[in-house]
């Protein structure tokens, strides 16, 4: 467990009442470690993996296979493969990997009363459900009334992102989000990082991939690298998203000139 921290008094309760503890794999079940998406860097070595109460990140090169493992987590809870809520049902393309059938989540006693998938990779797709059933006869609220009531392709993408988060999350929740910064300015991600902590306090936990070094600064969060050896604990400024973003940012000219020889 991490140690504990300034956010210790806003979020004890995570400590006995968190959703998911543990993510592990099931290896005997699986036929050969050559194999994708057995062979990709993230689920290689995975055995157990331990979630943070209240927030975890994974982070990693592109095609280390952090959206692999995270959308597994999420189909494995019972989410929509391409993101949404246990409730959603489209399938634009039956991509996801069988990843989630070999996963085993060890949930805590407490049930969550929200959740959802954020995949910004097919936002568009779930955006796109969520007119055709609010276009359809029922007896019952608009579901875009939930999303803030305004149409989520009416929006810029990173709008309909931060829309997501102030209407729809409403605590309480289980929140796997890959990629959640991908159409998010920089002052928009520290106003994401808030509502983060907001919901936190509502007794939420979150799964978290990202490239954003603003997003995986939330205090006490539970940090996970993908290297060529699997899935390794490691401390915020230790990430190549913290050393890469400080140098460049604290001596601009000098890497410009290293990566354009100018």
């Amino acid at each position: 467990m991490p140690e504990s921290g300034p956010l210790e008094s806003t979020c004890s309760w995570v400590m006995n009442e968190q959703y998911v503890r543990e993510v592990k794999l099931r290896r005997e079940r699986v036929s050969s470690f050559d194999k994708y998406p057995f062979s990709l860097p993230a689920v290689r070595n995975l055995h157990t993996l331990a979630l943070h109460p209240a927030v975890t990140f994974i982070v990693g090169e592109n095609g280390s296979g952090k959206s692999t493992l995270l959308e597994a987590i999420a189909v494995a809870w019972g989410f929509n493969p391409e993101g949404g809520t246990k409730n959603f049902q489209f399938q634009t393309r039956g991509s996801h990997s069988t990843l989630h059938g070999l996963l085993l989540l060890v949930k805590g006693i407490k049930r969550p009363k929200d959740g959802f998938f954020l995949r910004a990779e097919s936002f568009f797709n779930l955006a796109t459900d969520i007119e055709r059933m609010d276009a359809e006869p029922a007896d019952a609220p608009l579901i875009i009334d939930s999303y803030g009531g305004r149409s989520l392709h009416e929006q810029s993408h990173g709008e309909s992102f931060f829309a997501l988060m102030m209407n729809r999350f409403g605590g309480h929740g289980f929140y796997v989000l890959d990629e959640p910064e991908a159409a998010l300015s920089p002052s928009r991600q520290l106003a994401m990082m808030a509502r983060i902590h907001q919901l936190v306090q509502a007794r939420s936990q979150f799964v978290i991939a990202t490239h954003s070094p603003i997003l995986m600064a939330y205090p006490n969060a539970l940090l996970y690298q993908i290297t060529p050896e699997g899935l390794t604990r490691i401390d915020y400024q230790q990430t190549e998203h913290y050393i890469v973003a400080k140098r460049f940012l604290t001596n601009t000219d000098a890497e410009l000139h290293r990566l354009l020889d100018y």
